[in-house]
């Protein structure tokens, strides 16, 4: 497949990099740090925080436009994306590879993931309307069960993964890290970022916990 602006995948794989940094990588961050305030127990979760943004002015248009379309197109056309990709991993053993391989695994894993926290949180919460005043209580019930907790262990690991490589391999293709050496530094830099994002992701789950 020719890299041309002239061929539409050329633009779309481009759009596709970057609305996985901005917004769907940064509502990711900002919504490990919301669940972070879990540690400050239930009230001020419930009342600082989910009713604080239950309560944001135009929410339904914010939650649309810059959460579910980006999200809905990041993951569709990463899902083509993989029906097109071959690694040949035992022919190319390279750390590059293998990378770009987990990249389309993890992002096959957060969609599964995504389907069972919404279903679990915001469809349940529709119905049950008690949920969205005491999202805390509803969180810590669901992670009391250990398979539930190692569910979202995982889904957080996958997410972080594939923001931190993501945003890596996005620098390349855009081209700020064109040598080895950039290349090599900015991926010490992702996985500290990655490290941190997942600390704060795991500090948020634990904080749910009785």
């Amino acid at each position: 497949m020719s890299a041309s602006i002239d061929n539409p995948h050329f633009i779309l794989r481009r759009l596709h990099s970057l609305l996985g940094l901005l917004p769907v990588g940064a509502f990711l961050i900002f919504h490990l740090w919301e669940n972070s305030q879990s540690r400050l127990g239930p009230e001020h979760y419930n009342r600082e925080v989910v009713a604080a943004l239950q309560g944001m002015n135009y929410l339904p248009l914010l939650e649309v436009f810059l959460i579910a379309l980006p999200l809905i197109f990041h993951a569709g056309y990463g899902v083509l994306i993989i029906g097109q990709g071959r690694p040949e991993l035992r022919r190319y053993p390279y750390l590059r590879h293998w990378l770009y391989a987990l990249q389309r695994l993890s992002g096959l894993g957060i969609l599964a993931f995504l389907l069972l926290h919404l279903g679990l949180t915001r469809f349940q919460g529709m119905l049950e309307p008690a949920i969205r005043t005491d999202l805390y209580g509803h969180m810590q019930a669901l992670l009391s069960e250990p398979w539930m907790l190692a569910a979202y262990l995982l889904g957080l690991l996958l997410s972080v993964f594939h923001l931190a490589n993501g945003l890596w391999s996005m620098a390349i293709v855009w081209g700020p890290t064109t040598s080895t050496r950039a290349q090599t530094l900015f991926g010490y830099a992702c996985t500290g970022i990655g490290a941190l994002l997942l600390a704060l992701g795991v500090h948020g789950l634990m904080g749910f916990l009785p």
